[in-house]
């Protein structure tokens, strides 16, 4: 599948096949775009939106170089790595863990959370019992790389959030605090699906959970208004329930771009100088396959795929120069 880099300026049962033709699939930042060719494969295969959607997931989950989602991690400041993850349809389908431990997959522990348990949420030991008892292998998240980040952090135990930490150029060992992958993806007849993992903060407080998980906060679907994922520092997110609040203004007549920029807006007037330095995003999906992106600080990248595969990956517009 092509990628590029550019400047952005009555209804079937949920998660039906769309096999690719008349799809859309978003992502935050410029890792997306690998996550957003395994969801279109899938789609192409014949796979429902939550199939494409955990598909894409867990391409930056299993990849060792990717430092905010998954196995290689930073973990928290006691030195384990935990995992948050959350995977919802438009018809309110939704599961979702946090605080995983010892588990690559978290997106598809969520999946069965949603798919096999009453529940919504599964948390902590929790979790990872439901994990092994769903047979998903334990496995150590901890990799040589990101023990050596969290000992040179431990030199100093000083943390200072640091803006678009997920972009692929930043150095291990600094304190590069979040963030995720959040994935929206659209069938040709307009249903809606996604997912959101991360590996959170690096160098957290033992327990710390952010937007990611949270439905509402780090993802909320609708059907027949639209979708949304969050991206950047969680706790400014779900102060607010940022990705619910997007969704709401799309079902008010916004577009997804206008209401990107609505809640983002909405963020800097309530925080004030507290959010200075600090990066929110917002991406967002509609069922015509209009997408829309907005954050508060530049750096923000995302990736599109349209119904041909082709996928480009585009810089947001933010509300601060810098």
């Amino acid at each position: 599948m092509a990628a590029s880099y550019a400047q952005a300026s009555g209804a079937p049962a949920p998660g039906g096949t769309s096999g690719g033709q008349g799809a859309t699939i978003v992502s935050t930042w410029d890792f997306g775009a690998a996550a957003n060719a395994a969801a279109f494969a899938k789609l192409r295969a014949g796979g429902t939106l939550i199939d494409a959607v955990e598909a894409g997931a867990m391409v930056p989950e299993a990849d060792p170089t990717n430092h905010s989602v998954g196995y290689a991690g930073y973990p928290d400041r006691d030195g384990h790595v935990t995992l948050d993850a959350v995977i919802m349809d438009d018809a309110g389908g939704v599961g979702a863990v946090a605080a995983l431990e010892n588990t690559v997959h978290a997106i598809s522990v969520a999946r069965r959370v949603m798919e096999r348990t009453p529940h919504t949420f599964l948390v902590g030991e929790g979790a990872t019992r439901f994990a092994r008892d769903q047979g998903f292998p334990q496995q150590s998240l901890l990799t040589p790389e990101s023990e050596k980040a969290w000992r040179d952090w431990l030199k100093t135990a000083k943390y200072q959030p640091e803006a678009n930490s997920e972009n692929r150029t930043r150095t291990p060992g600094g304190a590069l605090d979040h963030d995720t992958i959040g994935l929206l993806a659209r069938s040709a007849d307009g249903r809606l699906a996604g997912a959101c993992t991360t590996s959170g903060m690096a160098f957290k407080m033992r327990g710390r959970v952010g937007d990611s998980p949270q439905v509402g906060s780090g993802l909320y679907v609708e059907a027949g208004i639209g979708g949304a994922t969050s991206t950047g520092l969680g706790e400014e997110v779900t102060r607010v329930a940022g990705s619910a609040r997007v969704v709401a203004s799309m079902r008010s007549g916004a577009s997804p771009q206008k209401a990107c920029e609505e809640v983002v807006r909405h963020i800097a007037h309530l925080r004030g100088d507290a959010i200075r330095g600090v990066q929110v995003g917002f991406l967002a999906l509609d069922p015509k396959g209009n997408v829309g992106a907005f954050c508060l600080l530049p750096g923000f990248t995302y990736a599109v795929t349209d119904a041909h595969g082709v996928t480009k990956v585009l810089k947001a517009a933010s509300l601060f120069q810098a």
